[in-house]
């Protein structure tokens, strides 16, 4: 069997001045600079075609700019009434570039592209010291090609800090793992890492950590009391990297710090292992969408109405099913989730069961089985668990298992085609190759009308550089099958992450690429813009543009939901918001918000985050997010409403959103955003004080009570 990268005998160093020295370090350093730029270039270019992104964030975004408590808590409004429903890490990066270069769509989001820059580099520099350097480019530019991930690096969401913490987190024991490393302290190093992932998005994090300890124990150096030792120790660098922050939150005074969104009883325990922690496996989120303990009555009824999901319906990948999609083994592999992350996975595992064979009989502590077991156990535990989890689920979660995926692929591609002089070798080649072609060309017919001939392109390229991958022992045709191979398993990934850059992702559920055919969800279908873009149902307050598409069946118009692109508005829009997107307010209603703004603590409140938000952002003053992002957190309560208007806190109540269907959010289907706080403080509102219309939008004057 083969020895390790380290322990195999290297050629003599040629000397400085010889040409093939030169030749190869000029190459290495030209991919490298063609591997960064080119992701550079590919993240920043047309950036603001994103807008706002997730307004939900900005908001955030534009409150922690503005406040340093607001920036600590990651509160939607800069008043500090509530916060995001996640730790605030993801925010304090962009809020510290909107606070020096003022709130516009590159501030917020160029934070978000040198992230993933960042998490390309860093895993090239990971992979590079262990499998040399066309193992790093390879990893790189599948990560940097992924859709999902190319898509989450252009927008406001946790994932992109997410994605480089865990890179960094993987990185550091692998480090721990090198012969005469410091390796406590790499292990230090590693559970800071994911402690800072946790305050970006909480339990996902964790995900990576099983993979972590695992491989650590298995394959790391010295006794194995030494190395349950130094777990232990990245163990307490994770507690305290994670728990200064919740500590605080837990000990300050719950009157004078915001409230916890997404939590019931303004708690950040309660949200990390209640709507954020268990309720995402097993569906059980009380405040969610989804009404918490019905989630399990509405599932069927909404797999019903949907079209799909459940037992043995279109798409199912297993026994499960509800809102959120079929649950089972081929769950990633679904139209939903298929032209997100899935293009490589099957090959990745074929060529990386080979390489692990390869590496065979290798030191226990050989950093190659190491690095493939670490990237390898993060790819399966987080398809494993994506697969079957009960709770909220949207495809761009997926964008998570990009650099385990990225890692796995390039490096068992290495590993392999290092060792083809082996007949079987070249047929696990030949299979990976044909297996990406079929696949690709499965994903691409998906979407017929996109990019129509590319489909027949790569099953046919890949055909032909599988046959050639049988007798590709050395030269020209060598080169040939593995430029061939390549070219199959990365141009359905490639276009679909141009299609991606070049279209406007807005909103709180996107998607990349192009519009899929039987995908399930609100609507069947993302579409260009957003899974749930499109004409559906009495979701906010937006009517969508001819000919998109989405929608609960039998419904009408979209409140809340807008033209394709648009973040709640756009020609023939409403300016209201809604659950999905924010609102637009047109420059007549900015005008009347900002009127004696400085005045009260809150120039307007709203039900529900996105529908504050847009109206935040427009106006620059704080608008009251009533109820959190799904309009169902109690806060403020009633009484606590009331006094605010008796203290002339809140300027005006704007109405037409969620909160006027007596709480029972989408159209009324009950269960679905159902809150009585919401709906209490509306129906207040309406019976005490005079509706007026501005530019289509019902606004109460709080100062104004009726006689």
């Amino acid at each position: 069997m083969t020895a390790t990268v380290l322990d195999r005998p290297q050629p003599a160093e040629p000397l400085p001045d010889d040409p093939d020295r030169t030749r190869s370090a000029l190459w290495r350093r030209l991919s490298l600079a063609a591997l960064l730029v080119g992701t550079t270039v590919l993240y920043l270019w047309n950036l603001s075609i994103n807008g706002w992104a997730n307004s939900f964030y900005t908001a955030a975004i534009q409150a922690g700019s503005q406040s340093w408590k607001a920036w600590f808590f990651g509160s939607s409004d800069m008043a500090n009434s509530i916060t995001v429903d996640k730790p605030p890490a993801s925010l304090w990066t962009p809020a510290l570039s909107v606070r020096v270069f003022g709130l516009n769509s590159w501030s917020v989001l160029v934070p978000e592209v040198l992230m993933g820059v960042g998490s390309v580099a860093l895993l090239y520099f990971i992979t590079r010291r262990y499998f040399g350097h066309w193992a790093g480019i390879g990893a790189g530019a599948v990560l940097a090609l992924t859709p999902v991930a190319a898509m989450m690096f252009r927008f406001d969401n946790p994932e992109a800090l997410l994605i480089l913490l865990m890179i960094a987190a993987c990185g550091a024991v692998l480090r721990a793992m090198e012969p005469g490393a410091k390796s406590v302290w790499w292990m230090v190093a590693a559970g800071t890492a994911v402690g800072f992932g946790f305050l970006t998005k909480q339990l996902e994090v964790m995900l990576i950590v099983p993979a972590m300890a695992v491989t650590y124990l298995a394959f790391g150096p010295g006794r194995w009391l030494r190395r349950i030792g130094h777990l232990f120790a990245s163990l307490g660098a994770l507690i305290v990297s994670a728990g200064w922050w919740v500590l605080a939150v837990e000990l300050w005074p719950a009157s004078s710090r915001p409230y916890i969104g997404g939590s019931q009883n303004n708690s950040i325990l309660e949200l990390t292992f209640g709507y954020n922690g268990l309720g995402r496996l097993d569906g059980n989120e009380k405040g969610s969408v989804g009404g918490g303990g019905r989630a399990r009555e509405m599932s069927g009824a909404a797999a019903e109405m949907f079209g799909q999901g459940g037992p043995g319906g279109p798409g199912a990948g297993g026994p499960g099913g509800g809102m959120w999609g079929s649950t089972g083994w081929l769950r990633m592999f679904e139209p939903a989730q298929g032209g997100q992350i899935a293009w490589l996975i099957p090959s990745s595992l074929i060529l990386g069961v080979a390489a692990l064979v390869l590496i065979g009989r290798a030191s226990r502590t050989d950093l190659r089985r190491a690095y493939l077991s670490v990237f390898g156990l993060w790819m399966l535990i987080m398809v494993g668990v994506f697969s079957f989890m009960a709770g909220i689920f949207h495809s761009y979660y997926t964008a998570a298992i990009a650099p385990a995926l990225a890692a796995v692929i390039a490096v068992s591609a290495v590993v392999c085609w290092r060792e083809r002089a082996a007949l079987w070798v070249r047929l696990v080649l030949a299979a990976a190759t044909w297996t990406a072609a079929i696949w690709g060309f499965v994903l691409l017919n998906r979407s017929a009308d996109f990019v129509p001939w590319l489909r027949f392109v790569v099953l046919v390229v890949g055909i032909v550089a599988g046959a050639l991958m049988l007798g590709a022992q050395r030269g020209v045709l060598a080169a040939v099958a593995a430029s061939l191979a390549v070219l199959a398993g990365l141009a359905g990934p490639l276009a679909y992450t141009v299609d991606t850059v070049t279209t406007a992702k807005q909103g709180s559920i996107i998607s990349a690429g192009p519009q899929v055919e039987g995908e399930f969800g609100p609507g069947g279908g993302h579409g260009r813009h957003g899974r749930f873009n499109g004409a559906f149902g009495p979701l906010g307050a937006g009517r969508t543009q001819a000919g998109a598409r989405g929608g609960f069946p039998g419904m009408g118009g979209a409140p809340g939901m807008g033209a394709p692109g648009q973040a709640g508005g756009g020609p023939g829009a409403s300016p209201a918001g809604g659950l999905l997107n924010g609102s637009t307010p047109s420059d007549e209603m900015v005008a009347v918000l900002r009127n004696d703004a400085d005045r009260y603590t809150w120039v307007a409140a709203a039900i529900g985050s996105n529908e504050a938000s847009g109206y935040q952002i427009a106006s620059g003053y704080s608008v009251m997010p009533i109820g959190g992002f799904n309009g169902t957190d109690p806060s403020p309560t009633l009484d606590q409403f009331k006094q605010y208007v008796a203290d002339g806190r809140i300027h005006y109540f704007i109405s037409g959103g969620r909160g006027d269907r007596g709480g029972e959010g989408f159209g009324g289907m009950p269960g679905m955003g159902e809150s009585g706080t919401s709906s209490e403080i509306s129906s207040w509102v309406k019976e005490h004080f005079t509706a007026t219309t501005v530019d289509g939008v019902t606004l109460y004057d709080l100062t104004s009570p009726k006689n």
